[in-house]
């Protein structure tokens, strides 16, 4: 029996993880019989750093190994799916230096665990998970907010991590009971601002704690919606075609720009091709100049049920 007792244990993404920073936002687990998956170290990657920076980049990443310098804040470096290490800068805050450990670092061990990070929120609607992705400023966790001021719950916000079961189902891994919504966006849900934390370095944007609404198992994926907006009237909602699927993938998956250097390339069109012929595929466009999130829940649902309602007819 192994028993850890230097380490705060916790769980997110289907991990078990060990880690020397204070993580509250995951649920903790016991540390006992609890052999971690993921450890997050603490220790100095100067050295390291000095030894890859060749070009004053701000990240080396090769196969298996991601070195990146978050400038005043922390060198991270994550490995083999497995270990995270952290080299805080100066008198950093653990508020900053969690903000990238539960983002980009997250999100490069999925990847290299061989599980697709998407950037977005996903949401449970009638025992299916649907994801919505799409550019940051889009409206997603707003979106997903609306979703939850209906009844609905959440599986995770910020990065989706989306996996095949052993019977080639594409399942949602529920992430920690955490959003990130801007000020404005509070407001318009009735929320006050004061009673929550604001996002280090973002004093409009805050993190919401969604307990009570939030789904802690894995979930099949029915379908993904890409959130954009535009000057239009109105809001639009359209299929996205099938060869169009391959870049929408890509260019929507958490960090993508890391997918040749990570060498998984062929594993990340393996998994899209897998994926695109098993779920449904939107766009939806919306008018930047009013709050529509209301309006788009409706129009996801009617999606939803239209399609669930022509799959029972296909298989009478």
């Amino acid at each position: 029996m192994e028993i850890f007792y230097l380490k705060d244990t916790y769980s997110a993404f289907g991990l078990t993880i060990a880690s020397d920073f204070h993580l509250p936002e995951l649920k903790t687990v016991s540390s006992i019989n609890a052999k971690p998956d993921v450890w997050i170290e603490r220790a100095d990657l100067k050295g390291l750093w000095e030894t890859y920076d060749q070009t004053n980049a701000y990240h080396y990443i090769k196969e298996n190994f991601c070195l990146f310098r978050v400038p005043g804040v922390a060198i991270y470096k994550i490995e083999s799916g497995r270990e995270i290490t952290v080299s805080p800068i100066g008198d950093t805050s653990e508020e900053q230096i969690k903000l990238y450990l539960l983002g980009t670092c997250l999100g490069v061990a999925l990847m290299q665990r061989k599980v697709l990070p998407l950037h977005g929120s996903a949401i449970v609607i009638d025992g299916k998970a649907y994801a919505i992705v799409g550019e940051s400023g889009s409206g997603k966790s707003t979106l997903a907010a609306a979703f939850i001021k209906r009844g609905y719950e959440i599986l995770t916000d910020d990065v989706i991590a989306v996996e095949f079961s052993n019977d080639d189902t594409p399942t949602v891994i529920p992430s920690y009971p955490y959003q990130k919504l801007w000020q404005e966006s509070l407001k318009q849900f009735g929320l006050m601002s004061n009673n929550y934390q604001s996002i280090y370095d973002r004093e409009t944007k805050f993190s919401v704690p969604v307990n009570q609404h939030f789904n802690e198992h894995n979930i099949p994926l029915g379908g993904i919606f890409h959130l954009s907006k535009n000057d239009q009237a109105e809001v639009e909602v359209i299929p996205i075609q099938t060869l169009e699927c391959f870049p929408f993938l890509y260019y929507n998956t958490y960090r993508y720009f890391m997918i040749e250097r990570l060498g998984l390339t062929n594993w990340h069109f393996e998994f899209s091709a897998t994926l695109i012929n098993k779920i449904a595929f939107y766009r939806i466009v919306r008018p930047r100049s009013r709050f529509t999130a209301n309006e788009i829940v409706d129009q996801i649902l009617a999606k939803v049920k239209k399609r669930y309602h022509f799959k029972k007819e296909v298989l009478r």
